[in-house]
């Protein structure tokens, strides 16, 4: 057994959580290392799920503008593609990303050990590696940022060639045409939506009574209006009662006695926590049922505040960009015992539907509940220069704002380019005292045409409602 020199601080997982928890770590001028039970990092953001998924959509919506572009079917333009040469467009990104991802460690001169670790004491892992001894490591403080991987119920059989999860769709090695996806979170609505774009019957499954009910009511409708618009069948309020495998198709029974038929079955009902075989138990440690690790307002565990956890692996929001923050924020506490409470705070939500939606801060549901004085400015891509130019006239940009000081309370997006038109009022939103007003985007001159110019007609609308 191999007995390494002791770290300031060990990083288990190379994730966005673990990376920038890293990376924060290192600057401020701690001895770190790595480990990592992949052969390359990035963890399953960059190998299994943000990066693949959102290389495929990209891929998908190419195909679609060609299609439906009269400039190509005037001339005769004709594209097919089938689903696996959609994904090997993802392979060169996901290349790309994992060589950026390695030369961050190299350069901050942070050593990545490849196999898995186990802790056996409250500052020791053992690691076993795969092309090596087992390695014991020690060190005074610890980030478990292992990430998450699909929920599978023990009921199904997952080893079924027609029975995918989130990350083994990604293996599909055909056009299937139809699917039912079951589940309709973030990923089912996110796949519901690619795979109907290409063509296919889509069936979508939601065990509640709407579509993702954290949304501001007016984006909700608008995205079940116009998936069902495109095509996909939703049904809400459904739970699966079994799974039944067939040779070329799946059955999907539902308690209400409705039986789907379809050539696959998208399981996409919640992820469960990496925490399996961390040695946990050994350390005081206990993750819940769906493997997730409770945490303080500092991301240190309960149990042992030395080990912080941060990423997919204590849930909610569950995102990428949320993980790399909340990895630099309990690093950041780790290393000065101080932390901008700030940076884990207001973080925007990109839903890679099409089209695709972003949001941030309260929605109307919430500040009517509160009790809040608000009102409401929208701006209707429709009437934007730059959405009748590219043809991409769905979708609004809606404003929350306080009727009394004109602060900023929410901003949602709906339509092409959300994820990035969002950004824009974030800065604004952020900022404190009366710098966070409405009125900066009537008094600013936007590039014309662009996207950005709906922040000046969504702000003009809500100020004439006062």
């Amino acid at each position: 057994m191999q007995i390494e020199v002791e770290h300031d601080v060990v990083v288990i997982g190379s994730g966005p959580g673990g990376e920038g928890a890293a990376m924060r770590a290192r600057k401020a001028g701690a001895s770190v290392v790595v480990i990592d039970r992949n052969a390359q990092v990035g963890g399953g953001c960059t190998h299994w799920a943000t990066i693949p998924s959102k290389a495929l959509r990209y891929s998908i919506r190419r195909v679609m503008e060609f299609r439906r572009n009269p400039l190509f079917s005037a001339v005769g333009g004709q594209l097919e593609a089938s689903f696996p040469d959609l994904l090997r467009a993802a392979e060169r990104v996901i290349a790309d990303q994992v060589s950026v991802r390695r030369d961050f460690y190299l350069r901050n001169k942070v050593p990545v050990i490849h196999g898995r670790a186990r802790f056996t004491d409250p500052n020791t892992v053992e690691v076993h590696t795969t092309d090596g001894p087992t390695r014991t490591v020690r060190a005074k403080k610890f980030f478990i940022a292992v990430g998450s991987r699909p929920y599978r119920p023990k009921d199904i059989d997952f080893a079924h060639p027609n029975v995918f999860d989130s990350d083994t769709i990604l293996q599909l090695d055909r056009t299937p045409e139809s699917v039912t996806v079951y589940g309709a979170g973030v990923v089912g609505c996110e796949y519901a939506s690619m795979l109907r774009n290409l063509g296919m019957k889509v069936n979508l499954i939601n065990s509640r009574d709407k579509l993702l009910s954290f949304l501001d009511d007016e984006i909700i409708d608008a995205l079940s209006y116009h998936l069902r618009d495109q095509g996909v069948l939703v049904r809400h309020n459904e739970e699966y009662d079994r799974v039944e495998t067939q040779h070329d198709q799946v059955v999907l029974h539902l308690k209400s006695g409705k039986k789907l038929r379809s050539d696959i079955l998208l399981w996409a009902q919640g992820r469960t926590g990496n925490t399996q075989d961390l040695g946990l138990e050994s350390i005081g440690i206990a993750a819940n049922s769906r493997g997730q690790i409770d945490v303080d307002e500092f991301y240190r565990t309960v149990q042992q505040p030395h080990i912080y956890a941060v990423g997919d692996v204590v849930g909610y929001p569950s995102l990428a960009s949320a993980s790399y923050d909340q990895g630099r924020f309990a690093a950041e506490h780790a290393m000065t015992g101080e932390c901008d409470t700030r940076l884990v705070k207001d973080i925007p939500t990109g839903i890679y539907t099409s089209p695709e939606i972003s949001s941030l801060g309260r929605t109307e549901r919430e500040l009517t509940a509160e009790g809040v004085p608000y009102e409401v400015g929208h701006s209707m891509f429709r009437s934007l220069a730059r959405a009748q130019i590219t043809g991409n006239t769905v979708g609004m940009l809606k404003l929350l704002f306080h009727r009394e000081t004109l602060q900023i309370l929410g901003i949602h997006c709906f339509g092409d380019q959300a994820a990035e038109i969002v950004h824009i009022g974030q800065a604004i939103m952020a900022q404190r005292g009366d710098a966070n007003s409405i009125k900066y985007f009537v008094n600013t001159t936007f590039n014309y045409p662009t996207m950005a110019e709906a922040y000046r007609v969504a702000a003009l609308n809500g100020l004439n409602r006062l």
